[in-house]
């Protein structure tokens, strides 16, 4: 899968990378808040489940919450991303 394939599986990373860890709602409201938009909870928690399937993000239960992180894959892809994109705008 080429996880930067979607710009919202790129800023979920962004915003785990940023925290370090979130709950699932409160990483869907800190999204929201940036595309300053509602997000459908189907579509956003399928496109967590991806980025977990391919081990971009971690997930585990606290509780009652399932708490996401950046795993190292998520990491490294996302470095890349961010130099490939830092090479295209300093030209």
């Amino acid at each position: 899968m080429r996880w930067h394939q979607s710009g919202t599986r790129r800023d979920i990373c962004i915003l785990l990378a940023d925290a370090g860890e979130l709950r699932g709602q409160r990483l869907k409201t800190r999204l929201e808040s940036r595309y300053d938009k509602s997000l459908d909870p189907k579509r956003f928690y399928g496109t967590l489940d991806r980025l977990v399937e391919s081990g971009h993000v971690e997930k585990r239960v606290e509780g009652l919450y399932d708490v996401y992180s950046l795993t190292d894959v998520g990491e490294s892809a996302l470095r890349e991303q961010f130099e490939w994109m830092r090479e295209r705008v300093e030209r």
